[in-house]
């Protein structure tokens, strides 16, 4: 091995030996610049009664970019990682063969080469692989211990991210075995091992260069060859967060199997699938610049298809909320988006709503959207923006992703921008002026939870593009970290969503919506189906509008001020003034004063003349309930009468999720006890909205509201999303 990969070793070793989970920076530790997964096909069982899931994942590789260059130069770097990894961190278990592994059985047989770390006998190791008391049994002393010091130093390393699993077997799948697939092979004729080991690998390579208009074929003969059997285990070793596999004497990534088969299975307490209970208490069932496959974007019939086949699953108890509102929406969701960025990047959707402990309001898959229950309270302005907010994601996060995971703002930003485009225009045509003041009451809300997140977080947690000019960088084997993934605090934190929402909002004003839209289309129908930075964005940008080049709006200037510097940019900063003149913004402050001069009388009266004051209030929109919600809490002190006048007023109990939030800040701020019931209730049926509840509860120090609060985390813990009850338990203990 030459000293520049020996070092590169070493590096990846030192960052998962020094690794702090309860640290910010999340590694990617795969050498994707080696070896590149083209295609993986699952088979799993799930168990409901012990919470875990099992079985098999097959993966199809092809040697990655540093394998690719030819030359003497490039094959001595295709060695990459060689297993002197596994020689320097000798202290971890290394695993050989075993054998009659099966996924869907209790009992695991060793052959003599078992489970275990040179020179000692080890019954588990720190990731739970081979871990139970019938696999400890197998286990040989040490004396029959694989020597990972003597054999094998310069054979290839394959490293996978891999994180909470408990690998039980590796095997190279015998692709060969499968009827029909001689078509994919150039020789039939087989001398000898290493003919027939290229022969399989040659095979994989046909398979995963088959041209986009044989995708059924490629798709038939992938599941075929996932199914074939196995032909022969492979060696491997777990760290905290990759699996790291070999196969004896082979050296170069090309001549690593390109089919394997890993036999694992999840653990209950880890942190990427967590387990409820159903509701229901049961069970309800021009050319394109990516690689091939079946693209949408060139198929003329779906370009005309405006709105895409569509289904609302949901526990029976929302059967009846779910039609009278989810499904309405869908259809004029789905046409505006349609209008506004043409063609549908997946052919079909489905929604889902999720349990009351989900972490967020949203998330969008490929096909599918997951939807909190919370946002089927109230009328439908939550549920549709938030719905728009997710079909967004389908061209931006899905169909468009960030090369470098920490640029977030390029799937938030354009979601939290393109949920205001599209919502305006599902309001069955809302009027341009009308959906001009919303989108302006609505900036307003955005700056005032920018400013104050801003003001209450790490300025290096303000920062979009956190890796700045090393963006997109890899290492030379392909890993990286994700800076700060592993903070629990970042993971409800707005900033990506608002300062990317603000830059685009801004470049849109600056270069009039129409030609801003126009230019949106071409940036889908250009980069769809890849991965980008946000130059390649920033660059088309300005290419396409040579009128607004110049200082004042340059790549280099616009990155400076949204994208690498923490705070407020400057820029926003003069445009913010605005949208207190906005009309929507001028009636809340009405009703604010209204409500402030009902509170001063009510103070002032005595309890014998509790004759209520001849005031007219003005119906609000949700999102002005919000504003006026927010303005009060900046109020000293709301007398009980005024309160409960204010709830009666606005029906404040039937009203969504965002504006629930609000008013209970308000009950707890002013220990409004008649309503504590109501907080209780929204902790746990609104999970997704209610953690920083828990903080305004214990900031008081109030008895009976930090009760409140221990008895709702005790209540729902179990059932936490992960990070949420790590950032709840630090408010509380």
């Amino acid at each position: 091995m030459t000293e520049n990969l020996q070092s590169l070793c070493l590096a990846n070793w030192n960052m998962e030996m020094k690794l702090d989970p309860a640290k910010d920076d999340l590694p990617l530790m795969a050498n994707t610049r080696h070896m590149l997964v083209k295609h993986y096909v699952l088979d799993l069982d799930v168990d409901f009664k012990s919470q875990v899931i099992e079985g098999t994942i097959v993966l199809f590789f092809e040697p990655g970019s540093r394998c690719k260059k030819g030359g003497s130069a490039g094959e001595e770097a295709c060695l990459s990682q060689s297993y002197e990894t596994c020689k320097i961190r000798a202290s971890e278990p290394c695993h050989s063969p075993v054998t009659n592994v099966s996924a869907r059985s209790s009992k695991t047989e060793y052959n003599d080469f078992a489970v275990c770390a040179k020179g000692e006998k080890d019954t588990s190791d720190k990731n739970g692989n081979h871990s139970n008391g019938e696999q400890a049994s197998g286990i040989s002393s040490s004396k029959n211990c694989y020597d990972i010091e003597n054999h094998g130093s310069e054979d290839f390393l394959l490293v996978l991210d891999c994180c909470d699993l408990s690998v039980l077997k590796v095997e190279e799948v015998d692709v060969a075995a499968v009827p029909g697939i001689e078509k994919f092979t150039r020789s039939a004729k087989l001398t000898d091992a290493e003919e027939l080991r290229n022969l399989r690998n040659q095979i994989v390579h046909e398979l995963v260069t088959l041209p986009a208009d044989h995708w059924r074929e490629q798709l038939y003969y992938y599941t075929r060859c996932s199914q074939a059997p196995g032909c022969g285990e492979l060696l491997f070793s777990t760290g905290p967060w990759s699996l790291m596999i070999r196969k004896a004497e082979v050296q170069a990534p090309r001549d690593f199997p390109h089919a394997i088969r890993i036999w694992y299975k999840t653990k209950p307490e880890g942190r990427s699938v967590t387990w409820t209970t159903d509701q229901s208490s049961r069970l309800i069932e021009g050319s394109c610049g990516h690689g091939a496959y079946p693209c949408r974007f060139q198929n003329p019939a779906a370009s005309s298809q405006l709105v895409i086949p569509h289904r609302v699953f949901a526990p029976w108890c929302l059967k009846d909320r779910c039609a009278e509102i989810l499904l309405e929406l869908i259809p004029r969701c789905l046409l505006a988006a349609h209008g506004t960025l043409g063609t549908h990047p997946f052919s079909r959707l489905d929604v889902l709503i999720v349990p009351s402990n989900f972490s967020s309001l949203g998330m969008a898959s490929p096909h599918i959207i997951f939807l909190s229950q919370s946002v089927l309270t109230g009328g439908s302005q939550l549920c549709g923006t938030r719905l728009c907010h997710e079909i967004a994601h389908a061209w931006f996060g899905l169909a468009i992703g960030a090369r470098d995971w920490t640029e977030e703002w390029i799937s938030e930003g354009f979601a939290t921008y393109l949920e205001d485009v599209f919502w305006a225009v599902a309001q069955q045509q809302l009027p341009h002026d009308e959906a001009r003041e919303q989108q302006e009451l609505k900036a307003l809300l955005r700056w005032r939870r920018l400013r104050d997140e801003v003001q209450n977080s790490e300025e290096e947690l303000q920062v979009l593009r956190p890796n700045k000019e090393r963006t997109g960088e890899l290492s030379e084997s392909g890993t990286c970290i994700i800076k700060h993934g592993l903070n629990a605090e970042k993971i409800f934190m707005q900033v990506h969503y608002l300062k990317g929402y603000f830059l685009l909002q801004s470049l849109a004003k600056r270069i009039g919506e129409a030609t801003y839209f126009e230019f949106l289309r071409k940036f889908v129908q250009k980069f769809h189906g890849q991965l980008i930075l946000s130059q390649d964005f920033l660059y088309m940008l300005l290419e396409n509008i040579p009128e607004q080049k110049g200082y004042a709006l340059s790549v280099e200037n616009i990155i400076q001020a949204w994208l690498d510097t923490s705070g407020i940019p400057k820029p926003l900063l003069e445009e913010c003034q605005t949208w207190d003149q906005c009309r929507l913004v001028q009636q809340v402050n009405d009703e604010v004063t209204k409500w402030i001069q009902v509170n001063q009388r009510a103070r002032k009266r005595s309890k014998r003349k509790q004759r209520q004051d001849e005031v007219a209030f003005q119906k609000l929109l949700p999102d002005q309930l919000v504003l006026l919600l927010e303005s009060l809490l900046e109020e000293k002190t709301l007398c009980l009468r005024t309160l409960q006048r204010l709830e009666k007023t606005y029906h404040l109990d039937e009203q969504d999720a965002e504006v629930r939030h609000r008013w209970y800040e308000l009950v707890v701020k002013h220990k409004y006890t008649r309503r504590y019931g109501d907080i209780e209730k929204f902790l746990k049926e609104d999970q997704a909205m209610g953690v920083y509840l828990y903080g305004e509860l214990m900031v008081n120090e109030d008895a009976k509201q930090q009760e409140l609060a221990y008895k709702c985390f005790a209540a729902t813990q179990k059932q936490m999303d992960v990070s949420s009850a790590k950032v709840v338990a630090e408010m509380l203990f």
